[in-house]
């Protein structure tokens, strides 16, 4: 991925707090037939330098089968947004601007493990629900379903664990603009709509400490 350094974000702490709000990962593979992507909800799990990510496909699926043991991009994409050069004070001032696209997206590359353990399937679909079901004013558990119909579902499943050899952040949020342009554009999106609004919060947090 290109990453201009102004747009790179380094922090694990910050790239991990971001693909839990986003863990909807796009997981990318190369096979005899070309590249394929699968789009797999991936919980992160492990430290800085010790990352992994664990989540779950169909036993049908032939990603399990294929890339066992082999280096996968995983894609984590956040909020994103087309910014207008009406946002920017300067279009008044030099009509010296174009239209762009903000965007936050992390890449995590790491080796695919298989994993087919009972117990493991178990913890971590458990994990996954008590994560999701937070919050909800009656939150569901894998305990609510009868055992046998959990066991069904647990076969019709495959573990696959991630271990992280790369992990990139690039928050594009107009850091390459002057602080005018940036506070036009926090102000032109803070009265759009929910995507809009993400964006103008990004902006605002990762922009305003730039020159």
């Amino acid at each position: 991925m290109y990453c201009p350094r102004h747009f790179s974000i380094e922090d694990p702490a910050c790239l991990h707090e971001f693909m839990r709000a986003h863990p909807l990962a796009t997981l990318v593979t190369h096979g005899a037939d070309g590249l394929d992507a699968n789009h797999v909800p991936l919980m992160v799990r492990g430290a800085e330098g010790a990352e992994r990510l664990a989540g779950h496909v169909a036993r049908a699926n032939p990603l399990w089968e294929d890339h066992d043991g082999e280096h996968v991009l995983c894609v984590f994409q956040g909020p994103d947004h087309y910014i207008s050069p009406s946002a920017y004070p300067t279009k008044a001032e030099t009509g010296k601007v174009v239209p762009t696209w903000n965007y936050a997206v992390v890449h995590a590359r790491g080796i695919l493990r298989v994993i087919e353990e009972r117990d493991w399937l178990h913890a971590l679909v458990t994990d996954l629900t008590r994560t999701h079901e937070a919050g909800l004013p009656t939150p569901w558990q894998v305990s609510d379903a009868p055992d046998d119909y959990v066991e069904r579902m647990l076969g019709a499943i495959v573990g696959i664990e991630i271990e992280v050899t790369r992990l990139v952040g690039k928050w594009k949020v107009s850091q390459n603009q002057p602080e005018n342009n940036r506070a036009g554009v926090v102000q032109a999106l803070s009265t759009g709509d929910e995507a809009a609004r993400a964006m103008a919060g990004l902006v605002e947090r990762f922009a305003k400490d730039r020159p």
